[in-house]
């Protein structure tokens, strides 16, 4: 049985305009409709591409979007799952940052904003408890969990040392104590049927052929992805000049698409401290507000560095006066190639060499460990959330009771009554725009 590529691309289309929630979110999103209702792929399949990922640099849930699609429908799967994954929140973006720019924030968008984010909190702390519950199937891998979170909460310890370390961990468990880092195949037996013995892909399904490495696919996409990058800035600097806006955008989310580990949540520092501090393309405010929008629009949240580029577009009129907005969505196009051509690469080139890792403890283990440590800096991502949520003035100030409220309600929307991600998030909005009618 095969699902067939027109299926498969309606659903990635439907996604890119439903994915809200943030990466952990998207996520959440992603498991309940591939690996819970359509059976697309199994449990432990589903994690191994999702680990994979986590090492990766730039957006996690856009990477698995396209590395789900290509193990699905071969490289045209993989690179139409993730543009379509991408595209609504960028003509979104677009749109919003013009409306933001020429008429400024308007009351119901503030009302929205109000009741999505506490919803977003939830939706991000239900997302480590389910997670922890299906991928952490030994208890002692919840002391890694334990482990990962203090090492953020309490010491701030970056990323993608925790996620090293935790590697560290999983390679020397796994030769130490393989029991305990292949619990996640014991556990599978005891729910294979509703996990993934019925799963198109899944835990036992054989590669396909053109999963599979070769050095010949693997030297040929590296060319063309070497000259898809190559390509286009040459044109932008022999159009515009090396120090004008546009070549400038490539170079910069370039780097921030290769050097940024950890999704959109470890980048959103580094494109502050350039866009604003260095380059001031933006305003604090302008990249706080980006932020919001990106929170509460469809696809990945690293999508805030489109708004960025086209708030920088538009405000420096590359083009001429009486072309601002194209300045700006030509800017926003730039920043979304650059910042996701990179994603799209380590799939198409890193897969095969993942898929050949698969069910191979000395491989697993580590990723094993990954996940649990996933865990913890998830937790502590929700509870950032909920205190810049819940004490919008910091503790000094009050308690926004209507947020408690909120966040509570979706919460338990989520877990007693098992509601979707999208009823939750739209339930939200709902309220915050009557709490804004009410005054």
């Amino acid at each position: 049985m095969r699902v067939p590529l027109t299926e498969a691309l309606w659903f990635w289309a439907k996604l890119g305009f439903i994915s809200f929630g943030g990466p952990a979110g998207q996520i959440a999103l992603l498991h309940s409709e591939l690996v819970e209702k359509r059976r697309w792929i199994s449990e432990r399949r589903f994690l191994h591409a999702l680990n994979y990922c986590m090492l990766l640099p730039g957006p996690e849930a856009q990477q698995l979007v396209t590395y789900i699609g290509w193990l699905m429908h071969r490289s045209i799967g993989g690179i139409l799952a993730g543009v379509f994954f991408v595209l609504p929140s960028l003509l979104i973006l677009i749109g919003l940052g013009w409306v933001y720019l020429t008429y400024g924030q308007t009351p119901w968008v503030a009302a929205l904003f109000f009741g999505i984010k506490p919803a977003v909190t939830a939706i991000v702390l239900y997302t480590a408890l389910k997670m922890g519950r299906r991928a952490i199937a030994h208890r002692a891998l919840w002391i890694i969990t334990a482990l990962s979170f203090v090492a953020i909460f309490v010491l701030n310890i970056p990323f993608p040392i925790i996620v090293l370390c935790a590697a560290l961990i999983g390679i020397w468990g796994g030769k130490k104590y393989p029991a305990i880092f292949s619990a996640q195949a014991q556990s599978a037996n005891a729910t294979a049927a509703v996990e993934s013995g019925d799963a198109i892909i899944g835990d036992h399904t054989p590669t396909p052929e053109y999963a599979r490495f070769s050095v010949r696919s693997t030297a040929l996409k590296s060319m063309v992805g070497g000259l898809l990058w190559i390509l286009p800035i040459a044109a932008l600097i022999v159009f515009f000049g090396w120090k004008a806006l546009y070549p400038q955008l490539a170079w910069f989310f370039t780097k921030a698409a290769l050097l940024t580990f950890g999704g959109a949540y470890a980048v959103l520092p580094y494109v502050y401290q350039g866009a604003v501090e260095h380059y001031q393309w933006v305003t604090a405010s302008q990249m706080i507000d980006g932020l919001a929008l990106g929170e509460t629009t469809p696809g990945p949240l690293i999508m805030v560095l489109a708004f960025v580029a086209f708030i920088a577009g538009y405000v420096q009129q590359t083009l001429g006066p009486d072309m601002a907005f194209w300045s700006g969505a030509i800017a926003a196009c730039i920043a979304t190639w650059f910042t996701f051509l990179p994603s799209f690469l380590f799939i198409l080139i890193g897969g095969p060499l993942i898929e050949s890792t698969h069910g191979k403890l000395r491989f697993t283990a580590p990723l094993t460990a990954i996940t649990a440590a996933v865990v913890g800096v998830i937790v502590n991502l929700g509870l950032f959330f909920a205190y810049h949520v819940f004490f919008p003035n910091g503790f000094a100030g009050s308690v926004s009771i209507p947020s408690v409220f909120i966040c509570a309600a979706a919460a338990l929307a989520l877990i007693r009554f098992q509601l979707g991600i999208m009823t939750v998030l739209a339930g939200a909005a709902f309220v915050g725009l009557v709490l804004s009618w009410l005054g």
